[in-house]
Protein backbone atom coordinates (compact mmCIF):
# COMPACT_ATOMS: atom_id res chain seq x y z
CA UNK A 1 0.00 0.00 0.00
CA UNK A 2 1.56 3.47 -1.10
CA UNK A 3 1.43 6.15 1.99
CA UNK A 4 2.88 9.30 1.81
CA UNK A 5 6.42 9.45 2.87
CA UNK A 6 6.80 11.05 6.59
CA UNK A 7 9.02 14.41 6.36
CA UNK A 8 12.32 13.83 8.77
CA UNK A 9 12.39 17.09 10.05
CA UNK A 10 12.37 17.77 13.99
CA UNK A 11 10.88 21.40 13.34
CA UNK A 12 8.00 19.99 10.90
CA UNK A 13 4.56 21.76 11.99
CA UNK A 14 2.24 18.88 12.66
CA UNK A 15 -0.89 21.42 13.99
CA UNK A 16 -1.93 21.42 10.08
CA UNK A 17 -5.41 19.30 10.58
CA UNK A 18 -6.96 17.55 13.63
CA UNK A 19 -6.76 14.25 12.29
CA UNK A 20 -9.45 11.43 13.99
CA UNK A 21 -11.22 9.71 10.97
CA UNK A 22 -11.12 8.62 7.55
CA UNK A 23 -11.46 9.51 4.85
CA UNK A 24 -12.10 12.89 5.56
CA UNK A 25 -15.57 14.76 4.62
CA UNK A 26 -13.45 15.69 1.35
CA UNK A 27 -13.54 12.71 0.64
CA UNK A 28 -17.45 13.05 0.06
CA UNK A 29 -19.45 13.60 -2.94
CA UNK A 30 -23.05 13.07 -4.37
CA UNK A 31 -24.33 9.41 -5.03
CA UNK A 32 -25.53 9.21 -8.32
CA UNK A 33 -28.04 7.74 -7.69
CA UNK A 34 -29.44 8.35 -4.32
CA UNK A 35 -28.78 5.32 -1.99
CA UNK A 36 -31.56 3.62 -0.57
CA UNK A 37 -30.61 3.25 3.12
CA UNK A 38 -32.87 0.27 4.44
CA UNK A 39 -31.12 -2.69 2.59
CA UNK A 40 -27.68 -0.88 3.53
CA UNK A 41 -28.51 -0.87 7.60
CA UNK A 42 -30.54 -4.37 7.24
CA UNK A 43 -26.96 -6.17 5.97
CA UNK A 44 -25.09 -4.38 9.17
CA UNK A 45 -25.12 -5.10 12.50
CA UNK A 46 -26.86 -3.65 14.61
CA UNK A 47 -26.82 -4.74 18.17
CA UNK A 48 -24.12 -1.65 18.88
CA UNK A 49 -24.89 1.20 17.41
CA UNK A 50 -23.68 5.01 18.09
CA UNK A 51 -26.81 7.06 17.81
CA UNK A 52 -25.39 11.04 17.45
CA UNK A 53 -27.73 14.14 16.64
CA UNK A 54 -26.69 17.20 15.27
CA UNK A 55 -28.16 21.06 16.40
CA UNK A 56 -26.43 22.84 13.77
CA UNK A 57 -26.98 25.81 15.71
CA UNK A 58 -25.21 28.47 17.98
CA UNK A 59 -25.43 31.84 19.46
CA UNK A 60 -22.20 33.16 17.78
CA UNK A 61 -19.73 31.50 15.10
CA UNK A 62 -15.89 31.44 16.98
CA UNK A 63 -13.68 33.09 14.89
CA UNK A 64 -12.03 29.45 15.00
CA UNK A 65 -14.74 27.31 14.46
CA UNK A 66 -15.09 25.29 11.26
CA UNK A 67 -18.16 23.38 12.08
CA UNK A 68 -21.18 23.11 10.85
CA UNK A 69 -23.39 25.50 12.09
CA UNK A 70 -25.38 28.36 11.64
CA UNK A 71 -25.16 31.24 14.07
CA UNK A 72 -28.19 33.69 15.26
CA UNK A 73 -31.04 31.27 13.87
CA UNK A 74 -34.76 32.30 13.85
CA UNK A 75 -36.84 30.73 16.63
CA UNK A 76 -39.22 29.18 13.73
CA UNK A 77 -36.13 28.30 11.54
CA UNK A 78 -35.29 26.22 14.81
CA UNK A 79 -38.45 24.68 15.37
CA UNK A 80 -39.18 23.90 11.59
CA UNK A 81 -35.60 22.03 11.90
CA UNK A 82 -36.51 20.38 14.85
CA UNK A 83 -39.67 18.44 12.88
CA UNK A 84 -38.05 17.28 10.26
CA UNK A 85 -35.28 16.05 12.47
CA UNK A 86 -38.43 14.07 14.51
CA UNK A 87 -39.28 12.70 11.21
CA UNK A 88 -36.21 11.54 10.05
CA UNK A 89 -35.84 9.43 13.25
CA UNK A 90 -39.14 7.66 12.41
CA UNK A 91 -38.10 6.93 9.12
CA UNK A 92 -34.09 5.87 10.64
CA UNK A 93 -36.28 3.52 13.11
CA UNK A 94 -38.90 2.32 10.53
CA UNK A 95 -35.57 1.26 7.73
CA UNK A 96 -33.40 0.14 11.01
CA UNK A 97 -35.83 -2.41 12.30
CA UNK A 98 -34.57 -4.08 15.96
CA UNK A 99 -31.38 -2.08 17.02
CA UNK A 100 -29.69 -1.75 19.82
CA UNK A 101 -27.68 1.57 20.76
CA UNK A 102 -24.83 1.63 23.06
CA UNK A 103 -24.07 5.19 22.81
CA UNK A 104 -25.93 8.27 22.30
CA UNK A 105 -24.62 12.16 21.69
CA UNK A 106 -26.30 15.10 21.33
CA UNK A 107 -23.42 17.52 19.06
CA UNK A 108 -23.56 20.65 16.82
CA UNK A 109 -22.96 23.34 17.17
CA UNK A 110 -24.34 24.06 20.30
CA UNK A 111 -27.61 21.47 21.57
CA UNK A 112 -28.30 24.27 24.84
CA UNK A 113 -28.97 26.56 22.17
CA UNK A 114 -32.03 24.69 22.07
CA UNK A 115 -35.34 26.20 24.62
CA UNK A 116 -35.49 23.40 27.55
CA UNK A 117 -38.57 22.72 26.04
CA UNK A 118 -36.98 22.11 22.64
CA UNK A 119 -34.03 19.84 24.48
CA UNK A 120 -37.36 18.20 26.00
CA UNK A 121 -38.96 17.22 22.71
CA UNK A 122 -35.30 16.29 21.48
CA UNK A 123 -35.46 13.93 24.40
CA UNK A 124 -38.65 12.39 23.90
CA UNK A 125 -38.54 11.58 20.19
CA UNK A 126 -35.61 9.53 20.55
CA UNK A 127 -36.73 7.57 23.59
CA UNK A 128 -40.02 7.04 21.28
CA UNK A 129 -38.61 5.95 18.26
CA UNK A 130 -35.06 4.26 19.87
CA UNK A 131 -36.21 2.60 22.81
CA UNK A 132 -33.17 4.21 24.14
CA UNK A 133 -33.39 5.58 27.16
CA UNK A 134 -30.54 8.18 28.34
CA UNK A 135 -29.79 6.79 31.94
CA UNK A 136 -29.24 3.17 30.41
CA UNK A 137 -27.16 4.36 27.42
CA UNK A 138 -23.72 6.65 28.40
CA UNK A 139 -25.26 9.83 26.69
CA UNK A 140 -23.12 12.85 26.02
CA UNK A 141 -24.50 16.61 24.99
CA UNK A 142 -22.48 19.84 24.17
CA UNK A 143 -22.80 22.59 26.01
CA UNK A 144 -21.25 26.13 25.90
CA UNK A 145 -20.76 29.02 28.68
CA UNK A 146 -23.43 31.18 26.83
CA UNK A 147 -26.59 28.72 26.50
CA UNK A 148 -26.13 26.98 30.02
CA UNK A 149 -28.98 27.76 32.18
CA UNK A 150 -30.95 26.18 35.22
CA UNK A 151 -33.91 24.90 33.13
CA UNK A 152 -31.59 23.56 30.53
CA UNK A 153 -29.13 21.80 32.88
CA UNK A 154 -32.19 20.27 34.92
CA UNK A 155 -33.72 18.47 31.32
CA UNK A 156 -30.54 17.19 31.26
CA UNK A 157 -30.21 15.77 34.60
CA UNK A 158 -33.34 14.65 34.31
CA UNK A 159 -32.76 12.56 31.24
CA UNK A 160 -29.74 11.16 33.03
CA UNK A 161 -27.66 12.08 30.75
CA UNK A 162 -23.82 10.56 32.23
CA UNK A 163 -21.25 13.52 29.92
CA UNK A 164 -21.59 17.17 29.25
CA UNK A 165 -19.15 18.45 27.51
CA UNK A 166 -18.18 22.12 27.56
CA UNK A 167 -15.74 24.23 25.24
CA UNK A 168 -14.07 26.95 27.74
CA UNK A 169 -11.18 27.32 25.48
CA UNK A 170 -9.56 29.92 27.90
CA UNK A 171 -10.01 31.25 31.33
CA UNK A 172 -7.83 34.42 29.91
CA UNK A 173 -10.79 36.75 28.77
CA UNK A 174 -8.21 38.30 26.33
CA UNK A 175 -6.74 35.30 24.70
CA UNK A 176 -10.54 34.01 23.82
CA UNK A 177 -11.47 37.21 22.60
CA UNK A 178 -8.03 37.11 19.99
CA UNK A 179 -9.36 33.92 19.06
CA UNK A 180 -12.89 35.73 18.13
CA UNK A 181 -14.53 33.80 21.45
CA UNK A 182 -15.80 37.21 23.11
CA UNK A 183 -17.04 35.52 26.92
CA UNK A 184 -16.19 36.67 30.36
CA UNK A 185 -14.83 34.44 33.10
CA UNK A 186 -17.37 34.88 35.31
CA UNK A 187 -19.98 33.39 32.76
CA UNK A 188 -17.47 30.66 32.04
CA UNK A 189 -17.73 29.77 36.46
CA UNK A 190 -21.59 30.26 36.39
CA UNK A 191 -21.65 27.84 33.52
CA UNK A 192 -19.34 25.42 35.32
CA UNK A 193 -21.24 25.66 38.39
CA UNK A 194 -24.60 24.80 36.70
CA UNK A 195 -22.72 21.43 34.90
CA UNK A 196 -21.21 20.20 38.16
CA UNK A 197 -22.42 16.35 40.09
CA UNK A 198 -22.93 15.80 36.28
CA UNK A 199 -21.08 11.73 36.05
CA UNK A 200 -18.54 13.43 33.86
CA UNK A 201 -17.80 17.10 33.02
CA UNK A 202 -15.59 17.35 30.26
CA UNK A 203 -13.53 21.13 29.33
CA UNK A 204 -11.99 21.65 26.41
CA UNK A 205 -9.29 23.88 26.43
CA UNK A 206 -7.51 25.55 23.41
CA UNK A 207 -3.68 25.72 23.27
CA UNK A 208 -1.00 27.40 20.71
CA UNK A 209 -2.93 31.14 20.40
CA UNK A 210 -1.86 33.92 19.47
CA UNK A 211 0.52 36.09 22.34
CA UNK A 212 -0.42 32.70 24.62
CA UNK A 213 2.40 32.14 26.96
CA UNK A 214 3.38 29.02 28.80
CA UNK A 215 2.31 30.52 32.09
CA UNK A 216 -1.08 32.21 30.69
CA UNK A 217 -1.69 28.20 29.61
CA UNK A 218 -0.80 27.00 32.49
CA UNK A 219 -2.85 29.45 34.45
CA UNK A 220 -6.25 28.47 32.13
CA UNK A 221 -4.97 24.41 33.20
CA UNK A 222 -4.95 25.33 36.86
CA UNK A 223 -8.32 26.96 36.58
CA UNK A 224 -10.04 24.11 34.95
CA UNK A 225 -8.28 21.66 37.21
CA UNK A 226 -10.25 23.65 40.35
CA UNK A 227 -13.52 22.95 39.35
CA UNK A 228 -12.43 19.18 39.36
CA UNK A 229 -13.79 17.55 35.55
CA UNK A 230 -13.45 14.25 34.92
CA UNK A 231 -12.47 14.77 31.61
CA UNK A 232 -10.18 17.25 29.97
CA UNK A 233 -9.59 18.00 25.83
CA UNK A 234 -6.29 20.02 24.82
CA UNK A 235 -6.24 20.97 21.47
CA UNK A 236 -3.89 23.05 19.26
CA UNK A 237 -5.23 26.20 17.81
CA UNK A 238 -5.69 25.17 14.02
CA UNK A 239 -6.53 28.71 11.62
CA UNK A 240 -8.53 27.03 9.28
CA UNK A 241 -9.83 27.93 5.96
CA UNK A 242 -13.13 29.76 5.97
CA UNK A 243 -13.43 30.52 9.28
CA UNK A 244 -14.05 34.50 10.44
CA UNK A 245 -9.64 33.83 11.82
CA UNK A 246 -8.76 32.87 8.63
CA UNK A 247 -10.76 35.57 6.61
CA UNK A 248 -9.48 38.38 8.73
CA UNK A 249 -6.31 37.01 9.02
CA UNK A 250 -6.01 38.49 12.18
CA UNK A 251 -5.22 35.43 14.56
CA UNK A 252 -1.60 33.63 14.03
CA UNK A 253 -1.13 30.30 15.56
CA UNK A 254 1.96 30.39 17.77
CA UNK A 255 5.22 28.82 16.16
CA UNK A 256 5.38 24.82 15.97
CA UNK A 257 7.97 25.00 18.84
CA UNK A 258 5.97 26.87 21.38
CA UNK A 259 2.52 25.04 20.62
CA UNK A 260 4.59 21.44 21.08
CA UNK A 261 5.95 23.14 24.58
CA UNK A 262 2.60 24.00 25.87
CA UNK A 263 1.05 20.23 24.22
CA UNK A 264 3.88 18.97 26.88
CA UNK A 265 2.87 21.43 29.54
CA UNK A 266 -0.19 20.51 29.69
CA UNK A 267 -0.02 16.32 29.63
CA UNK A 268 2.78 16.69 32.45
CA UNK A 269 0.68 18.51 34.61
CA UNK A 270 -2.29 16.78 33.94
CA UNK A 271 -0.61 12.94 34.03
CA UNK A 272 0.92 14.72 37.55
CA UNK A 273 -2.58 15.71 38.80
CA UNK A 274 -3.94 12.05 38.50
CA UNK A 275 -5.56 12.27 34.57
CA UNK A 276 -4.73 9.42 32.02
CA UNK A 277 -3.86 10.34 28.57
CA UNK A 278 -6.15 8.75 26.44
CA UNK A 279 -4.87 9.82 23.26
CA UNK A 280 -2.75 13.31 22.18
CA UNK A 281 -5.91 15.57 23.64
CA UNK A 282 -8.15 13.56 25.97
CA UNK A 283 -6.68 13.14 29.64
CA UNK A 284 -9.36 11.56 31.97
CA UNK A 285 -9.25 11.20 35.53
CA UNK A 286 -7.86 7.61 36.77
CA UNK A 287 -10.34 5.82 37.85
CA UNK A 288 -13.09 7.42 35.93
CA UNK A 289 -14.22 5.20 32.44
CA UNK A 290 -16.34 6.87 29.89
CA UNK A 291 -17.27 3.21 28.18
CA UNK A 292 -19.26 1.95 31.14
CA UNK A 293 -22.70 0.75 29.40
CA UNK A 294 -22.85 -2.13 26.55
CA UNK A 295 -19.42 -2.36 24.79
CA UNK A 296 -19.13 0.10 21.60
CA UNK A 297 -16.12 -0.37 18.72
CA UNK A 298 -15.87 2.66 16.53
CA UNK A 299 -13.80 0.74 14.24
CA UNK A 300 -16.38 -2.04 13.76
CA UNK A 301 -19.87 -0.55 15.01
CA UNK A 302 -22.15 1.89 12.92
CA UNK A 303 -22.82 5.31 13.61
CA UNK A 304 -26.51 6.51 13.00
CA UNK A 305 -26.41 10.42 12.53
CA UNK A 306 -29.10 12.45 12.57
CA UNK A 307 -30.02 15.57 11.15
CA UNK A 308 -28.21 18.29 8.59
CA UNK A 309 -24.58 18.05 8.87
CA UNK A 310 -24.29 14.82 10.65
CA UNK A 311 -22.18 11.80 9.34
CA UNK A 312 -23.38 8.13 9.66
CA UNK A 313 -21.17 5.00 9.20
CA UNK A 314 -21.71 1.71 8.18
CA UNK A 315 -18.67 -0.56 7.33
CA UNK A 316 -18.26 0.47 4.02
CA UNK A 317 -20.52 3.67 3.42
CA UNK A 318 -20.32 6.57 4.74
CA UNK A 319 -22.92 9.91 4.38
CA UNK A 320 -24.38 13.13 5.07
CA UNK A 321 -25.16 15.89 3.49
CA UNK A 322 -22.78 18.34 2.21
CA UNK A 323 -21.03 20.21 4.21
CA UNK A 324 -20.33 24.05 4.63
CA UNK A 325 -18.53 26.81 7.16
CA UNK A 326 -19.77 29.84 5.59
CA UNK A 327 -23.39 31.52 7.06
CA UNK A 328 -25.08 31.31 3.32
CA UNK A 329 -23.94 27.91 2.42
CA UNK A 330 -24.74 26.36 5.81
CA UNK A 331 -28.15 28.00 6.26
CA UNK A 332 -29.36 26.89 2.37
CA UNK A 333 -28.25 23.35 3.28
CA UNK A 334 -29.97 23.15 6.53
CA UNK A 335 -33.75 24.53 4.40
CA UNK A 336 -32.41 22.02 1.54
CA UNK A 337 -32.35 19.15 4.37
CA UNK A 338 -35.85 20.44 6.18
CA UNK A 339 -37.59 20.38 2.65
CA UNK A 340 -36.48 16.28 2.02
CA UNK A 341 -39.43 14.45 1.92
CA UNK A 342 -40.41 11.07 4.29
CA UNK A 343 -39.13 9.45 1.18
CA UNK A 344 -35.67 11.08 0.47
CA UNK A 345 -35.12 10.63 3.98
CA UNK A 346 -34.63 7.32 3.81
CA UNK A 347 -32.00 8.02 0.86
CA UNK A 348 -28.54 8.81 1.37
CA UNK A 349 -27.25 11.73 -1.49
CA UNK A 350 -23.80 12.73 -0.41
CA UNK A 351 -21.05 10.48 1.08
CA UNK A 352 -18.78 7.77 -0.39
CA UNK A 353 -18.51 4.33 -0.84
CA UNK A 354 -15.22 2.64 1.12
CA UNK A 355 -12.51 0.58 -0.65
CA UNK A 356 -11.05 -2.06 1.37
CA UNK A 357 -8.03 0.33 1.15
CA UNK A 358 -10.33 2.79 2.91
CA UNK A 359 -11.63 0.30 5.62
CA UNK A 360 -8.25 -0.87 6.85
CA UNK A 361 -6.64 2.82 6.99
CA UNK A 362 -9.70 4.08 8.83
CA UNK A 363 -9.34 0.72 10.94
CA UNK A 364 -5.69 1.66 11.77
CA UNK A 365 -5.79 5.72 11.96
CA UNK A 366 -8.89 5.23 14.43
CA UNK A 367 -6.88 2.56 16.88
CA UNK A 368 -3.30 3.72 16.64
CA UNK A 369 -4.36 7.15 17.70
CA UNK A 370 -5.81 5.89 20.81
CA UNK A 371 -3.67 5.26 23.75
CA UNK A 372 -5.30 1.34 23.76
CA UNK A 373 -3.69 0.79 20.34
CA UNK A 374 -4.05 -1.66 17.20
CA UNK A 375 -4.26 -5.57 17.85
CA UNK A 376 -2.74 -7.45 15.54
CA UNK A 377 -5.15 -10.08 16.00
CA UNK A 378 -8.21 -7.73 15.58
CA UNK A 379 -6.87 -6.05 12.15
CA UNK A 380 -5.73 -10.16 11.10
CA UNK A 381 -9.71 -11.01 11.72
CA UNK A 382 -11.01 -8.24 10.51
CA UNK A 383 -9.05 -8.31 6.91
CA UNK A 384 -7.30 -11.38 6.80
CA UNK A 385 -4.17 -9.82 6.78
CA UNK A 386 -1.44 -8.68 8.70
CA UNK A 387 -0.64 -4.49 9.71
CA UNK A 388 2.78 -4.94 8.62
CA UNK A 389 2.44 -6.36 5.27
CA UNK A 390 -0.57 -3.43 4.31
CA UNK A 391 1.28 -0.51 6.74
CA UNK A 392 5.18 -0.97 6.37
CA UNK A 393 5.89 2.59 7.28
CA UNK A 394 4.80 1.30 10.88
CA UNK A 395 8.50 -0.70 11.54
CA UNK A 396 10.07 2.69 10.28
CA UNK A 397 8.14 4.47 12.83
CA UNK A 398 9.44 1.64 15.47
CA UNK A 399 13.05 2.57 14.73
CA UNK A 400 12.07 6.55 14.51
CA UNK A 401 10.70 5.98 18.13
CA UNK A 402 7.04 7.01 17.60
CA UNK A 403 5.70 3.43 17.97
CA UNK A 404 5.90 0.59 20.00
CA UNK A 405 4.91 -2.92 19.03
CA UNK A 406 5.07 -5.73 21.96
CA UNK A 407 2.48 -8.15 23.03
CA UNK A 408 0.65 -8.25 19.41
CA UNK A 409 -0.29 -4.74 20.01
CA UNK A 410 0.88 -1.29 17.98
CA UNK A 411 0.92 1.55 20.25
CA UNK A 412 2.51 5.26 19.62
CA UNK A 413 4.57 6.21 22.26
CA UNK A 414 4.67 9.40 24.36
CA UNK A 415 6.90 11.00 21.16
CA UNK A 416 4.31 9.89 18.77
CA UNK A 417 1.29 10.56 20.67
CA UNK A 418 2.09 14.13 20.20
CA UNK A 419 2.66 13.75 16.80
CA UNK A 420 -0.72 12.15 16.40
CA UNK A 421 -2.28 14.84 14.12
CA UNK A 422 0.96 14.52 12.20
CA UNK A 423 0.95 10.83 12.08
CA UNK A 424 -2.34 10.79 11.15
CA UNK A 425 -2.29 11.89 7.68
CA UNK A 426 1.14 10.12 6.95
CA UNK A 427 -1.36 7.55 6.68
CA UNK A 428 -3.98 8.60 4.20
CA UNK A 429 -3.78 7.21 0.51
CA UNK A 430 -2.14 9.91 -1.83
CA UNK A 431 -5.86 10.33 -3.22
CA UNK A 432 -7.46 11.06 0.05
CA UNK A 433 -4.62 13.16 1.25
CA UNK A 434 -4.68 14.99 -2.10
CA UNK A 435 -8.80 15.77 -1.70
CA UNK A 436 -7.75 16.89 1.74
CA UNK A 437 -5.67 19.62 0.36
CA UNK A 438 -7.54 20.77 -2.30
CA UNK A 439 -10.71 20.93 0.55
CA UNK A 440 -8.35 23.03 2.80
CA UNK A 441 -8.10 25.71 -0.15
CA UNK A 442 -11.19 26.33 -1.37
Amino acid sequence: MKTLPLIDRACADPYVAYSYSYPHKSAYGPFQPPVDLKPVWQAERRDALFLYIHIPFCEMRCGFCNLFTQANASADFIQAYLRSLERQAACMADLLGKATFSRFAIGGGTPTVLTSGQLDQVFDFVEKRFILLPGRVPTSVEVSPQTVSAERVRVLRDRGVERVSMGVQSFVDEESHRIGRPQKRRVVEQALAFIDGFPIVNIDLIYGQPEQTLASWEYSLRSALEHEPEELFLYPLYVRPQTGAARRGNVQRAQAESTLSMYRLGRDLLTSAGYEQISMRCFRRQGITSEEGPAYCCQRDGMVGLGAGARSYTRDLHYSTPFAVEAVGVQKIIANWIGLSDEQQGMAHWGIRLSDDDRKRRFVIQSLLQKTGLADEAYRTEFASTVEQDFPILMRWIDQGFVIHEWGRWRLSGAGLELSDFLGPALYSQARMLELQEFSQC
